[in-house]
């Protein structure tokens, strides 16, 4: 069985709503408000190379797609591997010819069946209503998260909805973690079963 990696630029607070830019009141937070530190994202580029194939929310890919296709020395890897949106409005013929080897799938028992597939780990990026999704059906198998010193009060969160709403309860082990100059913390955690 293929691992299911979810990964996310977190707020202290839980947000995970748009960390590069978006709609998000405070859009763009990871690097506004958090110096640059280049060790704190080093993990990204061993996700890169350790992942065979990317998953993505419909908001996530229609914000990747147009951008990371032009991006080649940057995610060279990413563009080459399959990936797979969920989404029950697109078509594979909707997706951007640019952005090769896309496909839709429909729903999360397509997404269980690339699970049970053939291959290395798959990477979810961004993708929070999808990441909630995939948690609650117990698809998760392990999460990367950068945590950012920042409290963001509102947005989409990864675990719930927000107060009232804590999500599944779900045991993690803590198998990697550091902490940088800048205040982010690296936290890798496997889902325990």
């Amino acid at each position: 069985m293929r691992t299911l990696i979810v990964s996310e630029f977190i707020s202290l607070d839980g947000v995970v709503d748009s960390p590069g830019g978006g709609s998000h009141p405070r859009a763009g937070w990871t690097f506004k408000e958090v110096p640059f530190v280049e060790e704190a994202y080093a993990i990204k580029g061993s996700e890169q190379l350790e992942a065979t194939a990317m998953l993505l929310g419909r908001v996530s890919y229609d914000e990747f797609a147009p951008v990371w296709p032009s991006m080649v020395d940057d995610f060279a890897e990413y563009n080459a591997m399959p990936k797979y949106v969920v989404s029950t409005t697109l078509t594979d013929e909707a997706l951007l010819p640019e952005w090769e080897n896309c496909h839709v799938l429909g729903g999360l028992d397509e997404v269980a069946a690339l699970k049970e597939g053939e291959g290395g780990p798959i990477i979810v990026h961004g993708s929070a209503t999808l990441a909630r999704g995939l948690a609650a059906a117990g698809l998760v198998d392990r999460y990367h998260l950068l945590v950012f010193p920042v409290l963001l009060g509102a947005g989409k969160r990864l675990f719930g909805d927000g107060p009232g709403d804590p999500g599944p309860t779900t045991k993690l082990d803590l198998v990697e973690h550091e902490a940088y100059s800048n205040g982010i913390v690296k936290a890798v955690y496997d889902v325990v079963r």
